[in-house]
């Protein structure tokens, strides 16, 4: 089921950029327009699942939130339809029921096709898709624990939002994307391991955009 969703979010950002290619020219005059690249930063909530059990036992694996800053780049195909790149890492605890794995850092770029429905418009909505892989690093585990390891993957992302323009450049953004992400934990060098621990956060992000 995972593989043919991801499969699916592949086709559908392969398509809309093919789309978006062959129609570039009705919007712009070429390809680096400066009105083509728009940038934000913004503050988000990395609100994770982290639901596992680690192998041989009752336990329950869980991962706590994160609240970070984050930025991202967005490049316009046509007035509707664009790519977005966001860069953030962030920092989090694992458990296991009530005793403390670790912490580990998660660096998860995303990449996304987006929708914009009304583009010309003060209040300006869109959705989109795309891919996530994500990368973990950092990992310190708690005593009595050694080797806490995290292992990443590919998942699927999806999202919406909007940005509401204050001038021609200025604008206020609010954005929601769904992670489906499974990570792979262990510590005691993979004495104990929790294997396909749904991470699958919502990542929540409210800040500024600026248009070129």
């Amino acid at each position: 089921m995972k593989k043919s969703l991801l499969l699916t979010a592949l086709l559908s950002t392969v398509a809309l950029t093919g789309f978006a290619s062959a129609s570039h020219a009705a919007d712009y005059k070429d390809w680096m327009d400066k009105e083509r690249f728009q940038v934000r930063g913004r503050m988000i909530g990395v609100l994770a699942k982290g639901e596992g059990t680690v192998g041989g036992t009752t336990m329950k694996t869980g991962v706590d939130n994160a609240y970070v800053p984050e930025v991202d780049l967005t490049y316009y195909f046509t007035k509707n339809i664009s790519a977005e790149l966001i860069a953030a890492t962030s920092k989090h605890t694992v458990s296991a029921d009530t005793s403390k794995l670790g912490d580990v850092w998660a660096l998860p770029p995303t990449l996304t096709v987006q929708y914009h429905f009304t583009p010309d418009s003060q209040f300006s909505p869109y959705v989109g898709a795309g891919l996530n892989y994500s990368w973990f690093y950092g990992e310190k585990e708690a005593a009595p624990f050694t080797k806490l390891g995290v292992d990443g993957g590919l998942g699927y992302a999806v999202q919406a939002g909007f940005d509401y323009w204050i001038n021609k450049n200025w604008g206020i953004n609010v954005d929601v994307k769904y992670i489906d992400l499974n990570v792979d934990v262990s510590v005691n060098n993979g004495a104990l391991h929790a294997n396909d621990v749904e991470l699958n956060p919502f990542v929540v992000g409210t800040g500024v955009s600026y248009r070129f």
